[in-house]
């Protein structure tokens, strides 16, 4: 029994050893913040410190600037430049306000360390009142769907309008495959593993899961997941974020969103399946929902000029 101990421990300290090792040789060094902003952050971004809790906050504020506010929320682990695709095609007639979500982007990690969907949802409100922007229509995309749909919830006197995009915040009836980097992110012992090591194949990995056709996945996008998620701060902000108990707030209350609601979802999403969608438009009453054929998880990003009109023309309806 007892060489058999010891042999347990002489191996379970090779293991630590051998993951040591690994890390060191594999390692991903965070990258600089003056780095980043002087790739990702030049205009037409901007930065505002909150004075409500002092977190630096990277955005974009395009378009017309007198037009009607259209404010978006990006998902998890990516960053305000996924819309860029939809600034270009309704910046003509709304101002099309974007934001890196606390432990993303330019943003990062903030003071208190609130990563939850309550407390983006609170970040949301503090960016815009601070902005001057006291009412416009909110829209998101997978966790950035379920902060807009909690701030709908919380704050309906704020919003125009509600368009969810893919939307995280219900868990989805049929099994899901959120990727290898999602998973890891999740488990004990491994997810700090990715405080250090977090190769760009995995990001290459991901997107091509989100997104239908792999040949959208582009290396200048990859590289910009890869970079921005390796900014100081990111990966220790994303792991707290990944530590967060799952949140029932919006399975147990969506059916009282009363803002009018555009739902848009690609059929071929496996990160978030079309049940979900489905699930957001039965109980949102009067909600209109536009599902897109061979498209993924990014519609914003995959069929931009189709989606961007159905905004417009939704944004347009009184």
């Amino acid at each position: 029994m007892v060489k058999f101990l010891r042999g347990l421990f002489i191996l379970l300290v090779l293991l630590v050893a051998a993951a040591v090792g690994a890390v060191f040789v594999f390692k991903d060094a965070d990258i600089p913040d003056s780095v980043l902003v002087a790739k990702y952050g030049q205009p037409p971004s901007k930065f505002m410190t909150l004075t409500a809790t002092g977190a630096h906050v990277h955005y974009r504020d395009q378009g017309v600037a007198t037009g009607p506010a259209l404010v978006l929320l990006h998902g998890s682990n990516a960053s305000l430049h996924t819309w860029e695709p939809w600034v270009k095609i309704l910046g003509n007639e709304f101002r099309v306000i974007t934001v890196d979500l606390p432990s993303h982007g330019l943003t990062g990690a903030v003071p208190g360390d609130d990563y939850s969907q309550a407390g983006m949802a609170t970040f949301v409100d503090q960016f815009t009142t601070q902005l001057g922007v006291p009412k416009f229509a909110l829209g998101g995309n997978s966790m950035g769907g379920g902060v807009a749909a909690r701030f709908a919830l919380t704050h309906p006197e704020r919003l125009t309008k509600l368009i969810l995009i893919d939307a995280g915040g219900i868990p989805p009836k049929a099994p899901n495959d959120p990727g290898i980097g999602f998973r890891l992110a999740r488990i004990p012992i491994v997810q700090n593993l990715l405080l250090y090591v977090t190769p760009r194949n995995l990001f290459e990995e991901g997107l091509k899961k989100a997104i239908f056709d792999d040949t959208l996945v582009t290396p200048e996008m990859v590289d910009r997941y890869w970079e921005l998620n390796r900014r100081e701060g990111n990966r220790a902000a994303t792991l707290k974020r990944f530590q967060t108990p799952l949140d029932t707030y919006i399975q147990e209350n969506v059916s009282k969103i009363t803002t009018p609601t555009l739902i848009l979802w690609g059929d071929k999403d496996t990160l978030v399946p079309i049940d979900a969608g489905e699930a957001y438009r039965d109980a949102i009453k009067g909600s209109q929902f536009i599902v897109y054929n061979n498209v993924g998880h990014l519609p914003m990003e995959e069929v931009p000029e189709r989606s961007a009109e159905a905004v417009r023309s939704f944004l347009q309806a009184h």
